[in-house]
């Protein structure tokens, strides 16, 4: 918190298994301030079609093979990459030359040129037309007050096997931000954390992912054990199960909504499945895209070895965790 108090736009990331964390100083400077810098973040960055195909066919047979040392393997070179090119910091627009970089909030606070390559052979890692990256993002929001004891759990759960934690790392780790308290119906009611993080998504819904116990475990610690309320855009279903109940203002919300949109045209059943945390009813494989949180074991996927079982450090999770080596994962 303190990082927080001192710098207005403050963040954190975690590299759980690199056991690293790199700390943001970002503030205000004077108008007269001399820079053109501009934060174009590494992972916003145009980058070859070709590049983004083979990132993702490798990291879809690491998935197959279980190799999780060549995971961690690119998640150091991953972060090494990221501190030699400042993340995307740019002094002059083109490149880093060292900090401090200074520039104009538009240009330090937004990023994303992926969108504006001007080029046919470069794209955005993830556009569904090239067959690149595809992954979950997970993002809770803390009360303050209880972020400590979630980040202890999490550290419980990494110094089980810190090679688990590779996936994430391979991403952009555990984003850790700040928010102030809102009066917003739906906003945090006090000063808040948010965490975010991206991890693999099988192309097949119902293909198991290598750690996915671990992922699940940490959605549910975070959502049902420490309260955290999910990020409206950027989750798994399950996130969302009686979130009507962490928002003291809900009803007044509901109420404001029915007034505004009376014939409930900006709704459907897909959004008040969400929006009131309703729990489906659950099947085959339901777990593996987080539709559901699995009791039983075909929530998982037995024919592929998973099985649900209980979380390492929060036991109350329910989480789908290979217990078979005789693997079948061709649809991975």
């Amino acid at each position: 918190m303190d990082h927080a108090n001192k710098y207005e736009f403050a963040d954190i990331t975690w590299y759980p298994s690199k056991y690293t964390a790199v700390y943001r100083y970002d503030f205000r400077a004077p108008l007269n301030a001399s820079g053109d810098g501009v934060f174009d973040f590494i992972g916003f960055q145009a980058n070859s079609i070709f590049i983004a195909k083979v990132v993702r066919g490798a990291e879809k047979l690491l998935e197959i093979t279980g190799f999780s040392k060549v995971k961690c393997s690119t998640a150091s070179l991953s972060l090494a990459f990221r501190k030699l090119t400042a993340n995307g910091l740019k002094n002059n627009g083109l490149f880093s030359t060292g900090y401090p970089v200074i520039g104009y909030q538009g240009r330090m606070q937004t990023s994303g040129s992926c969108l504006y390559s001007s080029t046919i052979f470069k794209s955005c890692a993830w556009d569904p037309r090239i067959k690149g990256l595809f992954f979950y993002e997970s993002t809770a929001i803390f009360p303050a007050s209880k972020f400590g004891d979630f980040i202890k759990d999490v550290k419980k759960l990494r110094d089980i096997n810190p090679q688990n934690f590779c996936g994430i790392d391979n991403y952009n780790g555990i984003m850790i931000r700040y928010i102030k308290a809102s009066e917003a119906y739906l906003g945090p009611s006090e000063d808040s954390i948010v965490i975010d993080f991206n991890y693999y998504r099988a192309n097949d819904q119902f293909a198991p992912r290598l750690n996915q116990d671990v992922w699940e475990e940490l959605e549910q610690m975070a959502f049902f054990k420490y309260g955290a309320k999910p990020h409206w855009a950027k989750n798994r279903n399950l996130a969302f199960l009686n979130v009507q109940q962490k928002y003291p203002k809900f009803n007044a919300f509901i109420d404001a909504k029915k007034q505004m949109d009376p014939e409930n045209v900006f709704s459907g059943d897909w959004s008040d499945e969400i929006l009131y945390g309703k729990e489906l009813v659950k099947f085959d494989g339901c777990a593996l895209e987080g539709m559901c949180i699995c009791s039983e074991d075909r929530h998982c996927s037995p024919q592929k070895g998973y099985l649900c079982t209980h979380g390492l450090v929060y036991k109350e999770a329910r989480v789908c965790r290979l217990l078979s080596t005789s693997v079948n994962t061709d649809s991975l």
